[in-house]
């Protein structure tokens, strides 16, 4: 066996890396397929497996190409990988050299998503204070969702059994498809200068795809620009849109959006009766202190008229005369007794009680007493008192005599 042309093992390697390196195709290339055996290294490289039915590739995104990829990648995930295939000339093996990194179908839309939902978010779209306030009470409800399905039925039924008087208006737009985004946009500024109180935006549930009319920049600046307060009814509660972000109020369903939309008219009748009852309660309550300060008012007048004044004095004057009366009772008494003192004293001393005793009482013919010889001269008419009468005599003849110097002796 002739041997000729013998290479070595790294000669065939670099001419296989060579051929690779010419082939303007493996240089830049996308490919799409599974994640498989995804080790994040500690280096900050990313090594996976790309598959799909039919076979395997070997990939590698190295960490200075870490910009390239916005997720995180997991097993199973199918993604779109862009980048260089090239040969690692120490093994003999080729694998994807990663650039650029995409999740495949929904996943590109929700790649999408995310970039318009951080772009929208940094133009201050979402921000609160654009946000307007739902009036509490309406009388026109603008609709802007499909003519036909369950959304629009949901929202006219609940509507209506809240408070049958609100009108609603309907847009009937396309939700889904290519020229949805345009006619939902064009149903808000229609109802918009047709002057609505609140408008509903929304579909019922389905995929990202089905709801993605709802995720375009042109629904959220047409929600964004509207001047009429606007509610967001997207897909179920766990569906998110970039409309429910710039929506003024987000509701989970459409029935919910309905309910935050119109107010429970059978609610406003019973706060009403609650607010009549609080009200005659109040009321009463106020009545009550008003009669009593009234009341109050009556008894102070009535107390300070001048009839009551006048009354008061008389009573007054009549205790002070009756006071006056039992202190000269009084007074009447204590003298009275007095003089019956003085006139039993008087008694002791009185001529008559004296003359009673056998005593007489003399005087001269001008009735002065004669207390002694002196007043009575010889010849001079006397009286002479006694108990039963008076003795008219004619002095005879006089005597002195010593009557105490005598006893004394």
């Amino acid at each position: 066996m002739m041997m000729q042309n013998v290479y070595t093992v790294a000669q065939v390697n670099s001419y296989i890396k060579n051929m690779f390196t010419q082939d303007f195709m493996l240089q830049s290339l996308f490919v799409k397929g599974e994640v498989s055996n995804c080790k994040y290294h500690s280096s900050g490289h990313i090594y996976f497996t790309l598959k799909d039915e039919k076979g395997t590739i070997s990939c590698v995104m190295f960490a200075g190409n870490r910009s390239g990829l916005a997720f995180r990648m997991q097993e199973g995930q199918r993604i779109v990988v862009g980048g260089t295939i090239d040969v690692y000339e120490r093994d003999g093996k080729y694998q994807l050299y990663a650039r650029q990194i995409v999740l495949d179908g929904a996943g590109l839309l929700y790649e999408k998503y995310e970039r318009l939902k951080k772009e929208l978010e940094e133009r201050g779209m979402f921000d609160n204070g654009y946000k307007q306030p739902i009036p509490k009470f309406i009388r026109t409800l603008g609709v802007v969702t499909a003519a036909t399905g369950a959304a629009v039925r949901d929202i006219i039924n609940i509507a209506s059994r809240r408070n049958p008087y609100v009108q609603i208006v309907l847009y009937p737009a396309i939700v889904q498809g290519g020229q949805a985004a345009a006619s939902v946009a064009k149903g808000i500024r229609v109802l918009e200068r047709f002057g609505t109180d609140v408008i509903i935006v929304g579909r019922g549930g389905g995929s990202i795809e089905d709801l993605w009319a709802f995720n375009e920049e042109e629904v959220a600046q047409a929600i964004f620009d509207c001047s009429i307060p606007i509610i967001s009814a997207v897909g179920h509660e766990t569906d998110t849109t970039i409309a429910d972000y710039v929506a003024d109020l987000r509701a989970p369903t459409p029935s919910a959006a309905a309910e935050l939309a119109v107010y429970d008219y059978r609610q406003y009748e019973k706060e009403l009766q609650e607010y009549g009852y609080t009200f005659d309660r109040l009321l009463r309550n106020k009545l009550n202190l008003y009669r009593g300060c009234l009341e109050n008012l009556g008894i102070k007048l009535k107390y300070l008229s001048p009839e009551n004044q006048i009354r008061e004095k008389r009573t007054y004057t009549l205790k002070l005369e009756e006071r006056m009366e039992n202190a000269m009772e009084s007074v009447l008494v204590k003298k009275r007794h007095l003089l019956e003192v003085y006139v039993e004293r008087l008694k002791g001393l009185s001529p008559l009680d004296k003359l009673n005793q056998g005593f007489s009482y003399v005087s001269d013919e001008n009735g002065k007493t004669v207390s002694n010889i002196e007043a009575a001269k010889i010849g001079a008419v006397l009286k002479i008192y006694v108990k039963n009468g008076m003795i008219t005599a004619k002095t005879l003849d006089k005597e002195k005599v010593e009557w105490e110097r005598k006893r004394k002796n």
